[in-house]
């Protein structure tokens, strides 16, 4: 860090109005979907439970609190899956919760009623219905069936005294007066968390605060402000990651993601981006995030969801650049001996932060400094004849050079 303070040399319009915590008084809880939620993309290979198990382990270490497991009530190998990760939670002594997903259906209760007892461990029912008049009408069930199903459901969880989170599917373009019933008869059943879900990624910051402060005035009003609210995103209109953030800041205490951000059509809110923003937002203190690169490369490699080189902190292009002028102040800051300046200079994310770093390559956009740094950086002497011929090759192209063409090149002086 140079002399001079961050602020000087920083200044953070994220925080000048800012007066307090996105979250004040409230301990934000995360929910990891990838092994649920996730996996019902139509482009991903369903993880080996090997890697199930690795996934479960890395989002223990990110200080994630809870994992959907599964849906038992999917058939024989998603119980055998669900009742192999359970027992790892316990053995391995996990720290991370495990839930797993059901319908309002006696029989997907009770497969999750079952796997609790066999392997001797607390697993949460997250259990589900849709809650939009669209949904129901095209379900053709009305009011009454709904609520019935959903008491039947809770009472059935509750009975072996198991938590239980009631999912309102599509909660985000359902009606108040539906919602207030069936979040009323939920509690009243014994539910301990509402979740609410922007299953079809609908919602818009305004959406989400005027739900959910309708949805904390209900629970007022019932007298049960211990009630959890989480929020279930989806990406479908590119908020899935941003409408997170702020259904924290209206009232949220359980966010919902999945790795990568894969799901069902443009998929689920990124979880990663999610800790990301809020690390650098100063809300995660405890939170040891250098494995949340390996999380997102683990997610990629078992659901076979090839990582966009762009894509945030975990894309290849991440911390490159190839452009003169950028490469130029990076080297300028490194070689002022300070790695705080040359990880911010050109960089919103610090990359060191993460368990990333700085690189810089060579390409038609590039300066002779680009080469040089190249070159010094694997311990070749930069001589001009040798800078010149690799800063000629690369402005006969349209791309930045591979580490193979620079090599051809030094090798041939």
């Amino acid at each position: 860090m140079p002399n001079e303070t961050e602020t000087d040399l920083i200044y953070d319009w994220n925080s000048i109005e800012k007066v307090a915590k996105i979250s004040p008084k409230r301990r934000i809880q995360f929910l990891d979907e990838t092994l649920r939620d996730g996996i019902q993309s139509p482009s991903v290979v369903d993880p080996s439970i090997d890697d199930k198990i690795k996934l479960t382990e890395l989002a223990n270490s990110l200080g994630i609190d809870t994992s959907d497991i599964g849906l038992p009530g999917a058939g024989k190998r998603a119980v055998e899956d669900v009742t192999t990760i359970a027992e790892h939670i316990r053995d391995a002594k996990l720290k991370i919760k495990a839930s797993c997903a059901a319908r309002t259906h006696l029989g997907d209760v009770q497969a999750v009623v079952d796997i609790s007892q066999k392997v001797g461990i607390e697993i949460e029912i997250l259990c589900f219905i849709g809650s939009s008049p669209i949904r129901a009408y095209a379900e053709e069930w009305d009011l009454a069936k709904m609520m019935k199903l959903s008491a039947d459901a809770i009472d059935l969880g509750r009975k072996y005294n198991l938590p239980v989170a009631y999912v309102t599917e599509d909660t985000t373009r359902s009606r108040p007066e539906v919602l207030t019933k069936l979040f009323s008869n939920a509690v009243e059943h014994g539910a301990q968390r509402l979740i609410v879900c922007d299953t079809v990624g609908h919602v818009t910051p305004d959406g989400i605060r005027n739900l959910l402060k309708f949805t904390r005035n209900v629970l007022d009003g019932l007298g049960r402000p211990d009630v959890g609210i989480d929020w279930h995103g989806h990406n479908d209109r590119g908020l899935g990651v941003v409408n997170s953030i702020f259904a924290i800041e209206y009232g949220a205490d359980r966010i919902h993601g999945t790795a990568l951000g894969i799901g069902e059509r443009v998929g689920n809110a990124a979880l990663d981006q999610i800790l990301l923003n809020l690390k650098l937002l100063g809300e995660l203190p405890d939170h040891d995030l250098s494995k949340l690169v390996l999380w997102c490369k683990t997610a990629s490699a078992a659901t076979r969801v090839p990582i966009h080189p762009q894509y945030p902190l975990a894309g290849s292009d991440a911390f490159r650049t190839a452009t003169g002028v950028h490469a130029a102040a990076i080297i300028k800051a490194e070689k002022k001996g300070d790695a705080w300046l040359a990880d911010r200079i050109y960089s919103g994310v610090p990359a060191g932060t993460f368990g990333k770093e700085q690189e810089i390559e060579v390409g038609h956009y590039s300066g002779e400094s680009n080469v040089i740094y190249w070159l010094k950086k694997r311990g070749f002497e930069p001589t001009k004849d040798l800078v010149a011929a690799i800063y000629n090759e690369a402005k006969r192209g349209n791309r930045v050079l591979s580490d193979d063409e620079i090599m051809a090149v030094v090798n041939r002086k």
